[in-house]
């Protein structure tokens, strides 16, 4: 059967217009009574220009043979159906190839030639007629030294996820042009969308594990491959060179702050010392406190308290009236918030006692002034 388009010399999207300017020029030009020498010939040919313009003129006869067309052109629709599609299966094996080179036998002449023939067969199935615009759509397999990102990339991200354009007609078990009424019809076409989903369905897995296989053994993705696992081991190399860094960095900061710390620290103890030093001079508890001193050796000697008292001397805190049994817990204790706060309160007690001692002090000595001119007024006189 030859196509009805081909027959009129038309595109397969030409309109009303174009299709009967087309049916008349050839009526005429093969019309039997203008063919008197070969009448026979020339009436065969004006049946098919005909029965070509009676299917395109139709809407929904034109619909109908749009997507049995395929089918109609090999063999119909009686299951005699010739499909000469190409063979996918052989393709599955590495003894289609020879090498991975772009000789006509290498690997990637063989799988661009099985690749451009499978477009052909779509752009065949297709209804655009623009093959310039839809080759665009395809891309390119490319040899052996194409550029990954141009070409491989490219053509992997279609085809790992292609969708034929064949429609399967040939595949449909009804002839909804026999049904006798519009629900029989129905029934018809909804088997065979079934039927022709199926088949498409096996074909698309098909390509695409075709594709598959032929992406695990393509030298350039391999090489592609490698790359990206070099350049991500130099990457985390790098970051963790990065960390260490960081830690190291952060160690060093924390030493220095350690030791800053502990620098501050000892010098307001120097500080505490000299101003409890200072407050028992002016108020007697020094010398209380060297009364005690000795009570504290008969008890060392006795019960060996004065031991224990020497072992906490260093690790005893002033400010919050508290001995520690280890440098680590008057070390933790120290940068806590709370020594903190006592040891500002401390200070701020001390200088109020110390303005507060200052004071008395002033005032004891204008009241002893005050009483010595009341008693001795001349004797104050003659002082003045």
């Amino acid at each position: 059967m030859k196509c009805h388009y081909e027959i009129l010399g038309v595109k397969r999207d030409a309109g009303d217009d174009d299709l009967k300017k087309a049916y008349r020029k050839l009526a005429l030009k093969w019309h039997p009574d203008k063919n008197l020498d070969n009448a026979e010939e020339a009436a065969e040919h004006f049946k098919l220009i005909q029965a070509a313009y009676d299917v395109l003129s139709d809407p929904q006869e034109r619909a109908w043979y749009d997507n049995h067309r395929e089918a109609l052109l090999k063999g119909g629709l009686s299951g005699d159906y010739e499909d000469d599609s190409i063979d996918l299966l052989q393709y599955f094996t590495v003894t289609c190839y020879s090498g991975y080179g772009d000789d006509e036998k290498g690997f990637y002449a063989v799988y661009r030639n099985l690749f451009e023939s499978i477009v052909k067969e779509e752009m065949e199935n297709s209804r655009v007629d623009d093959e310039e615009e839809e080759q665009e759509e395809f891309p390119p397999f490319g040899d052996s030294q194409s550029d990954y990102d141009t070409v491989v990339h490219l053509f992997y991200g279609y085809w790992q996820s292609f969708c034929t354009r064949k429609n399967f007609a040939w595949k449909e078990e009804y002839d909804t042009r026999q049904a006798s009424n519009r629900w029989e019809k129905r029934a018809m076409e909804k088997e065979n969308k079934k039927t022709r989903e199926k088949a498409r369905k096996e074909r698309n897995d098909l390509v695409r594990q075709l594709v598959a296989f032929v992406r695990k053994r393509d030298r350039r993705v391999q090489a592609h491959r490698k790359l990206v696992e070099e350049q991500n081991a130099e990457k985390v190399k790098k970051v963790e060179e990065l960390r260490r860094q960081q830690k190291l960095k952060q160690a060093k900061l924390a030493e220095e702050y350690k030791e800053q710390s502990w620098a501050a620290m000892s010098e307001l103890e120097k500080e505490l010392q000299q101003m409890e030093a200072q407050y028992g001079k002016e108020f007697g508890d020094a010398s209380e406190s060297e009364e005690e001193e000795p009570d504290m050796e008969k008890n060392s000697e006795e019960g060996g308290d004065a031991m224990m008292i020497d072992d906490f001397d260093d690790l005893y805190c002033p400010a919050c009236d508290k001995s520690f049994k280890s440098d680590k817990a008057m070390k933790n204790h120290e940068k806590s918030k709370k020594h903190r706060e006592m040891v500002a309160l401390l200070r701020q007690q001390l200088e109020e006692d110390d303005d507060l001692a200052v004071q008395k002090a002033e005032e004891e000595k204008e009241t002893a002034e005050s009483r010595t001119s009341e008693r001795h007024p001349f004797l104050s006189a003659s002082l003045l």
